[in-house]
Formats: structure tokens, sequence, C-alpha cells
């Protein structure tokens, strides 16, 4: 059993019922917050192929497993959410409803109930019944057009803007508005958080932009695509990059003074000089190694970074300092963010095995006949 979380959340109560990809990143973070979240998993559920003991996303909450098919196992996530705060599901339209766990029959058995819905295309329009992806739904939102260089293809951003940034944190974000106002009101409600609709809202600056004549809506041409000679990344003498921003014009000039070249001649306001500055940038990062570079930009106001590895991030004194990785039970992760001054978060526990705490839950949630249903298989204590 874990212990009593701590952190700004401590109280909240949560029933997840698992999904893939952005649902169990948000329980994560309302858990890694303090939130008491259960999840839901199912019998021989193979969605995820990352062992649980190593999937990062499982962390900081237990696990049951109920089989939402039968009626005594929708029944007891019923019970579940008679004493919830807030319900946490990502499956396609119209799934909950035909198990019986839909809004309306949730919202009747607990009337302050936050109900999250955590799709691609959200709730209603003509594909949000359609099969897709983290890909799809920034190519859909002008987003992906606007990622890569000049005159090649679009990049790839990982998953992150779409399920983790589009998704996951809107889904938290609205579902913790949504509990404050319940507080307020008496009334839950549903939210409708689609990765399309979050993964617009991420390009508000740059319609913005557009419309001040400030960018254009091409790849490789603005001030953040990789359009100007000090937003870049450069490859250095042992191959590896360093990542360069110094848009302000006080930190160019810091910049290219510390490159060992003049930072008023070519003139920069000038868009004729950029090839000329990009390849003098070019070819003196050559001349060095990453570390050698790094040396010489620490501590200075260049906004110049090594481009780290996933495996090497961990590791630089910055992030070593502020503890922004952590080990857990073997498996180096991300720690909790943001930081809190009074109440920090944590991470409560390693990732939970599926339905390892199926007994201890149900009893602790004062749900009615346990041994029953495990009996019966409604319910799996692994």
């Amino acid at each position: 059993m874990m212990q009593p979380p701590t952190g700004p959340l401590s109280g909240l109560r949560v029933v997840e019922l698992a999904g893939i990809g952005p649902g169990p990143f948000a329980a994560m973070i309302l858990a890694d917050l303090g939130a008491e979240v259960v999840r839901v998993d199912r019998p021989g559920d193979g969605a995820s192929a990352i062992p649980p003991h190593l999937d990062a996303l499982r962390r900081s909450r237990e696990s049951i497993i109920l089989d939402l098919r039968s009626t005594d196992g929708a029944a007891a996530v019923l019970d579940m959410v008679e004493k919830a705060d807030i319900l946490i599901e990502g499956f396609r339209p119209g799934v909950t409803e035909r198990l019986g766990l839909g809004p309306e029959v949730c919202l009747a058995r607990n009337p302050r109930l936050v109900y999250g819905r955590m799709t691609g295309w959200g709730q209603t329009g003509p594909l949000a019944k359609s099969a897709g992806h983290d890909i799809s739904y920034l190519a859909l939102t002008g987003a992906l057009h606007g990622m890569g260089r000049e005159g090649e293809d679009p990049a790839i951003p990982l998953n992150l803007v779409g399920d983790f940034g589009g998704g996951s944190l809107y889904l938290v974000v609205g579902v913790l508005a949504a509990v404050f106002e319940a507080q307020r009101s008496g009334a839950g409600q549903v939210v409708d958080a689609a990765i399309v609709d979050g993964a617009a809202n991420l390009t508000a600056v740059f319609h913005g932009m557009m419309a001040a004549g400030m960018w254009r809506d091409e790849r490789g041409v603005n001030e953040l695509d990789s359009g100007r000679p000090w937003y870049d990344v450069y490859r250095t003498s042992d191959d590896q990059h360093m990542a360069v921003g110094p848009i302000e014009p006080k930190f160019f000039h810091e910049f290219m003074t510390l490159l060992g070249l003049n930072p008023s001649e070519p003139d920069r306001m000038s868009p004729e000089s950029w090839p000329v500055i990009k390849k003098q940038v070019t070819d003196i990062f050559r001349t060095r190694t990453r570390d050698e570079w790094t040396e010489l930009f620490d501590g200075t106001d260049a906004c110049v970074s090594p481009v780290l590895s996933l495996t090497e991030a961990p590791h630089h004194p910055h992030l070593v300092e502020r503890g922004t990785f952590v080990d857990v039970d073997g498996v180096v992760q991300p720690a909790p963010a943001p930081r809190f001054s009074r109440t920090p978060a944590a991470v409560q526990s390693g990732p939970s095995a599926p339905g390892a705490d199926t007994r201890a839950v149900l009893t602790r949630w004062a749900i009615p006949d346990v041994d029953g249903l495990i009996e019966s298989g409604a319910a799996i204590q692994s």
C-alpha cells in the first residue's frame, strides 16, 4: 500500500480508466502533485509495450483490475465515482456510454464529479470517431507545417507537442479548473480535452505574429524556425551540436564576440546579410568540439547550449543540482514539475503492476463485497 500522497493536490481523489499516452501522463502529473489516483486497468490489457515496472507513466499511483464489460465491474467503478472528485477516460467517443460509465450515469451518481475526456479529435465533429495519432492532430492544426527547415519536409517533434503538450497538459488544466469551479457551484461537468484543440491553442502566438506581418506561413524562414542565423543548431568538430538562440541584439553582440566575429559587420538587420552570418557561424563552430564550445559559453548571456541526448541530460550540472531527474527503482526519469515552496510534489511510488492493489484499494474505498468481486472475476488481484 502506498503512503498517503503528499503535495498541493493531497486529498483530491481521481479514478483513471486506463488508456495510453496522454491520459496516463495526465494522471501521472496529478498523482505526482499529491492526488490519490487509482488506475483502473482491464483484464489482459496489453495496450502498453513497455513492461509495467519500467513505465514511468504508471508511477505515483495504485492499480486495480476491473472487468468493465461485466455488470459487477462497471458497478464497482460507479461506487468509486461516488467518492471521487475526478474521473479520467481516454476512449473513443461513445465507448464509456456503452459500458454504462458515461458522463450522465456518473454525474447522476456524483453531481460534483469532474468527468475528464481525453481524445485526439474531441467528442464532436466529423473526425470524432476516427482513429488518429499525435502526427495526425498536428497536421490539421498547422503546427506540423511550421516545423522544419526551408525547402525540407516538416520535422516531427516526437509526440511532445500533440499528445503531451496539447493533450495531457490541457486535460490537467481543464479538470483542475472544473474542480475549482465545482467547489463554488456544487456542480460537476464534462471536460472535453481534444489534442487537436490543445495543439491549435499552442499556436496562438504565431497567428498573432502573422496578423502583424511578423511571421510568414512557411517553414524555415522566420525568427524561431531556423530562418535566422541566431536561432539554429550548429554542428561541432566532433559531429555534435550546439543550440544557438541570442535573439536580442545585446545577446547577439556577446555571442558573436565570443566566437571571435564582428557583431556589427555584416549588418544583422539586413536579410541579405543572413546567409553570410550563417556561413561564418557554421564554419567557426566546426573548429572545436561540443565540450570546448560548452566551456567557452558557460555562464554567459550568449544563449548557447550543448544539445544533449536523453542519456546525457540527467548528468548536466544544472539539472543535477536542481534534481530535475530522479532515479525510481533503477529507472532514471524526470522529476515532478513544477516546484512548490510549501507543499512539494514528489514521486509517490514506483510504477504499479496491473492489479497489484485491487483488494487494498477497493477495501479502502469501501466498495461493497470485495471478496465477491474477486471471486467472480469482475475484479482481479494480481
